[in-house]
């Protein structure tokens, strides 16, 4: 049984990688205090399907590179804010 875990895409600037960071709460076991654990883990990324914000679903497959053990299964939620979309042109008149 191969892991599978959901996160957020934080970078995909590299060819056929991204990176996804996994956030995990527990409870502390002396305190009862709430914490959070996050962990970065780079995955395959065959098409270059996802963007920065996506929330994604990875499984754990055989090590293609020295930090590469992940691939992507699914986009489970598309950012719908993206920087692109937010910047406007001169033509849109932007303010000087």
């Amino acid at each position: 049984m191969k892991k599978r875990l959901v996160g957020e895409v934080v970078s995909n600037k590299m060819k056929k990688t991204i990176v996804v960071l996994v956030r995990e709460t527990t409870r502390d076991p002396r305190f009862g205090k709430i914490i959070t654990k996050t962990a970065k883990y780079k995955a395959h990324d065959e098409n270059n399907e996802s963007n920065i914000g996506d929330i994604v679903e990875i499984e754990e497959s055989r090590p293609l590179s020295r930090e590469k053990n992940w691939t992507l299964v699914s986009i489970v939620k598309k950012n719908v804010l993206r920087v692109e979309d937010t910047q406007v042109s001169k033509e849109e008149g932007a303010p000087q």
